[in-house]
């Protein structure tokens, strides 16, 4: 991704924007979609995995300088006790890397230089 886009959507300024999914054109997560378990005998039976480029990202901050996208990544364990512990997981993507970002909620698009999108309005026979 060019990193004047980059600039639009993070800034130069060294801070620390919300949620996005960033996309990297490398496999670089691994989503699991189900549980693992151990079946009759010992015998175990894996869960699904998805290997993908799409990096869900809690905290993204630009470095303009360096070329690189820091992405952070906030997991919660839930101990037995009932008490919450809090692992991060920190990427340091090269700008080069970037194939786009997706914003789910509150895009910017003054800072792209667009107007905001129409809203679609139901036709015949939509609610």
């Amino acid at each position: 991704m060019q990193t004047s886009v980059l600039a639009k959507l993070f800034g130069v300024d060294r801070v620390w924007h919300g949620p996005c999914t960033i996309v990297v054109d490398a496999d670089v997560t691994i989503q699991v979609s189900g549980t693992d378990a151990i079946m009759n005998a010992g015998a175990k039976m894996y869960a699904p995995r998805l290997i993908s480029g799409r990096v869900a990202a809690d905290n993204v901050a630009y470095l303009p300088d360096d070329g690189t996208l820091t992405v952070v990544q906030w997991v919660r364990i839930r101990q037995a006790a009932g008490q919450d512990q809090f692992q991060q997981t920190v990427l340091v993507i090269d700008s080069e890397h970037i194939a786009a970002v997706e914003f789910t909620e509150g895009t910017n698009f003054a800072a792209l230089g667009l107007p905001d999108p129409p809203v679609p309005t139901p036709g015949p026979g939509k609610k």
